[in-house]
């Protein structure tokens, strides 16, 4: 038997407390797996991993081939779909600790990098559900700690994970190459430019650039249909943000009580001593809000650069609190945190039932952004897009199943956004639908599901843009639904008879690449 106050220590050793914060951070996505319902984007995924490619018009392939995966294996439940976003955002929590832990800090330093991280809301929500966004978060930490112990051992070859690292992350979503870009900046202006020498820099680069190769091929051949959606996003969707704007709206994502952390990173890279030789870091993250404000991007795609300020924050922090008279800031800090995560929970994690939620959220005052133009909603984006989806279905499936056996043949169900046509896709089956048709990002490419159509019923389009290809126009039914965004609240179902073109050739001006 082994000694027990070996087994003590074990479980009460700096990375158990990491540990026990990942498992919580775990749990609390899947107690509340549930509470609300299945959002927009997850529909989209899901029809996505129904047609594997090596691209489509808003992400590259990883997150669709592993919900594949994932459907294929656990199954199409929200635990099972919301499964692996969990398990992300609590390593996410690991391995902010754990980046703490090689540039210097203790134990208290390491645990407030990964709790920074656990309460920090904008990780917390992102986390609650599939997307490509919980991946790049987890890839962002796992390339920066590799990082981290490249800078700090000095060990050329981990260029070569960091390049399976990078290319798997690009693989997933853009954004792994403004990391990319920030560390050739970081690499230049700093002495760490002596790695350009290395041949396992270049055959990291290589590798990344080899496995990101199928995506570039593919949107070759599909005529760059990406940049068309990144132009029409910045330009007609996203809302325009000055960057002291910006900045506040990240702040208030990640938790405002976390800014000195941050701020003390930032100071850490550039500033201090310690550290000095990770100054890398410190131009990634320069770098990578230059391009983000240059973009008109969403303030949330940000996020993934705070978990390396976090644990150097934790650094000069945990150093400061040493001083004579400022050991109270330790517990208290911490617990500051704990409690200010603990208040803004109901904002990134559905732990309320929705009419409560209404009520806090209008006692507390704070109504998030969702970082485009359409009219705000009573509740944030993110929980109006988990609501209403079967019921719109089912009205569907009424209008639908109000048409004799023969007009249903020849009926073509068209959606104005993916989240429609996705909804239709997957709840469908259990009312005797077919799959829907949209001429919203991947499901244009995807094209008419019953090419031989000349009836239609349009779920979300106004009369006037039915009429253009109609020549019978009758509104069917009307779709309520409170607690959802803005356009999906009352939702016109329209019929159109008298196809007054060749449904081919109508099918190229619905491409909605936004």
């Amino acid at each position: 038997m082994g000694d027990p106050a070996v087994r003590s220590s074990r479980f009460l050793s700096d990375t158990a407390i990491l540990v026990y914060l990942a498992v919580t951070t775990w749990l609390l996505h899947m107690v509340f797996a549930t509470h609300y319902g299945i959002f927009r984007d997850e529909l989209y995924y899901i029809a996505c991993s129904k047609h594997l490619a090596w691209g489509y018009v808003d992400e590259p392939p990883f997150a669709p081939l592993l919900l594949f995966l994932v459907r294929h294996t656990l199954g199409e439940s929200l635990y099972a779909i919301r499964f692996l976003p969990a398990v992300c955002n609590s390593l996410v929590v690991l391995l902010s600790g754990l980046m703490a832990r090689e540039l210097g800090a203790g134990r208290f330093g390491q645990a407030l990098a990964g709790l920074a991280v656990m309460v920090g809301g904008v990780f917390l929500g992102v986390g609650h559900f599939y997307s490509m966004s919980c991946f790049d978060h987890l890839f962002w930490a796992l390339a920066v700690y590799v990082l981290i112990r490249l800078l700090k051992e000095d060990r050329p070859r981990l260029w070569l994970l960091f390049g399976l690292i990078a290319g798997v992350g690009l693989m997933n979503k853009y954004s792994m190459g403004f990391l990319g870009i920030g560390l050739i900046v970081g690499l230049l202006l700093t002495p760490a430019r002596r790695y350009f020498r290395s041949r396992w820099l270049w055959i990291g680069g290589a590798l990344a650039s080899l496995m990101f190769l199928p995506h570039v091929l593919w949107e070759y051949h599909h005529g760059f249909p990406t940049a068309e959606f990144i132009h029409n996003a910045t330009f007609h969707k996203n809302l325009p943000m000055s960057p002291p704007q910006f900045m506040m709206e990240v702040a208030l994502e990640l938790l405002p009580l976390t800014i000195p952390l941050w701020l003390a990173g930032i100071y850490f890279y550039f500033f201090s001593r310690e550290g000095k030789p990770y100054r890398v870091l410190g131009w990634i993250f320069l770098a990578f809000l230059a391009i983000l404000l240059s973009t008109n991007a969403k303030p949330y795609y940000f996020v993934p650069a705070f978990p390396m300020l976090f644990a150097g924050g934790a650094v000069l922090f945990e150093a400061a609190a040493r001083r004579p008279g400022w050991g109270w800031s330790k517990p208290g800090y911490a617990a500051l945190l704990a409690l200010g995560g603990i208040f803004f929970l109901p904002y990134a994690v559905p732990v309320l039932p929705v009419d409560t939620f209404i009520k806090y959220e209008n006692f507390v005052g704070i109504h998030p952004s969702s970082g485009e133009r359409d009219r705000p909603t009573e509740l944030p984006q993110v929980y109006a897009d988990q609501f209403g989806w079967e019921n719109q279905v089912a009205v569907v499936a009424k209008v639908y199943n109000s048409l004799t056996p023969e007009e249903r043949a020849r009926t073509l169900i068209y959606c104005s956004n993916y989240g429609q046509a996705g909804a239709i896709d997957f709840f469908g089956k259990k009312y005797g639908l077919p799959n829907a048709s949209s001429g919203h990002n991947n499901y244009w490419f995807w094209g008419p599901q019953n090419p031989n159509a000349d009836m239609v019923i349009t779920i979300g389009e106004g009369r006037e843009d039915v009429q253009k290809s109609f020549n019978d126009v009758q509104l069917a039914a009307t779709v309520i639904s409170p607690y959802a965004r803005s356009f999906e609240t009352n939702l016109p179902i329209y019929i159109g008879r008298g196809l007054k073109m060749p449904l081919k050739e109508i099918w190229p001006h619905t491409k909605d690449f936004i």
